[in-house]
């Protein structure tokens, strides 16, 4: 896509500096950019002094409110009220997503009651089941399935390589990265008799005597429900419910790795960073934030607007607008006060064992 100077700050609405009409073939870091020629130019991304002072005269950029083009000798700027907003904007403008060609490609195999909308293309060595709906304007890369009875919404865009299982739902504007598995059985199991986990649940560490015991599969009779505009990383994998489905709310962004088990609920707005892990029956409030590894044992609650911190470990209920850190979950300023007692350990521990040289001494003297 190439667009003028004007039209890409109409597209961000931002304010222009300078020559509107210089065509703009794409983006780089300012390292990267020349300057224009009379076929347009690239157009850097220095939205900081620091990346500014990168700027070649004669280029273009997107600047940050307040900076002056004229010192940099650009020939055009777009000007940046919140860098990464434009950002966003920018990116969408310029990404010509998959190479997924219009209509059906011949190797697809799609079974005769399964409904496909307007405008879907569907790509090589796709598998469609029976009664699957897919929605207007779809496009499914290559080797993807999708089991019967699912419902795919309008304008989803699903990369090559990913498993959809029966009766999954998902809303309009679907995103899923290659290689992710939504709707697959929960890790379900159960023992005849009591289990060890189940007696070290209630007697929080004593075992009786260990016998042998044999695991039963639950099997997973539920569904995944996915609302609209959510999107789903690289090899994540969401689990199907065991009675009821599973559920990812509106707006729900969930990055590369990340495993939802079975009957989790995750709502609106969330940002379910890589490795995170939520096991079974957890409920994930809406606009939660859980940073890379974070993990969340089973039947937990989370509240709206919590913010965990990179690998916190949660054991127990974290009430709404909570900001945690650590493992276990606590409060991220008493954690910050227990990592600094812990680096002034070594001191205390020298400061200790002089105290009992003293006192030692102090006795031996009578």
């Amino acid at each position: 896509m190439v667009l003028t100077m004007g039209e890409l700050a109409r597209a961000l609405d931002a304010q222009c500096w300078g020559d509107q009409s210089i065509r703009v073939s794409g983006a780089a870091e300012p390292a990267m950019v020349g300057p224009v020629d009379a076929h347009g130019g690239t157009l850097a991304l220095a939205m900081a002094p620091k990346y500014a002072e990168m700027l070649k005269p004669g280029s273009i950029a997107i600047l940050a409110q307040g900076m002056d083009p004229d010192a940099y000798g650009l020939k055009a700027a777009i000007f940046a009220p919140r860098p990464r907003l434009v950002m966003a904007g920018l990116t969408r403008a310029f990404d010509p997503g998959p190479d997924i060609a219009p209509g059906i490609h011949p190797t697809a195999v799609i079974d005769s009651s399964a409904t496909i909308g307007q405008d879907a293309a569907i790509g090589p060595f796709v598998v469609i089941g029976a009664h699957v709906q897919i929605g207007q304007g779809a496009r499914i890369g290559a080797h993807v399935s999708i089991g019967r009875n699912a419902r795919i919404g309008a304008m989803a865009l699903i990369h090559p390589g990913v498993r959809i299982g029966h009766d999954v739902v998902a809303g309009d504007r679907l995103i899923v990265q290659p290689g992710a598995t939504i709707g697959g059985d929960g890790f379900s199991f159960v023992t005849p008799e009591e289990s060890g986990i189940e007696e070290i649940r209630r007697t929080l560490g004593a075992r009786a005597e260990v016998t042998q015991q044999h695991w039963t599969r639950i099997h997973s009779l539920g569904a995944v429900e996915l609302g609209h505009d959510v999107e789903i990383g690289a090899n994540a994998t969401i689990d199907r419910g065991t009675i009821r489905s599973t559920r990812v709310g509106d707006g729900t962004k969930i990055d590369n790795l990340v495993m939802i088990g079975h009957n989790v609920v995750v709502g609106r707005d969330c940002l379910l960073c890589s490795q995170v892990g939520i096991a079974g029956s957890s409920v994930i409030g809406d606009r939660v934030v859980l940073a890379g590894q974070v993990g969340v044992s089973d039947n937990i609650h989370v509240g709206n607007d919590v913010i965990a911190g990179g690998a916190t470990k949660i054991y127990s209920r974290v009430p709404a607008g909570r900001v945690v850190l650590g493992n276990p979950a606590v409060k991220m300023e008493t954690q910050m006060e227990i990592q600094k007692a812990m680096r002034r350990l070594p001191r205390f521990a020298q400061q200790l064992s002089k105290l009992q040289e003293t006192v030692t001494r102090l006795l031996e003297k009578g």
